[in-house]
């Protein structure tokens, strides 16, 4: 998992490369987006299991499969 700073670290799982950017989607699917490798880093153990814990509680209210 990576944080793209520029997206006020949000939390994003790596896709591939397109071009001069990273693909990233967020954690357990959903609508991805493109980061300039500059402004990723790799995340830090909390920010995974806060993004994770977000996924299995919208989960959980049926928001996602």
């Amino acid at each position: 998992m990576l944080v793209d700073t520029s997206r006020g670290d949000r939390v994003g799982e790596f896709r591939g490369v397109a071009g001069p950017y990273w693909s990233l989607r967020p954690v357990g699917g959903g609508r991805g987006w493109e980061v300039e490798p500059r402004f990723v880093r790799p995340a830090l153990l909390m920010e995974q299991l806060r993004a994770r814990t977000a996924r299995l509680n919208a989960r959980s209210r049926g928001e996602v499969l």
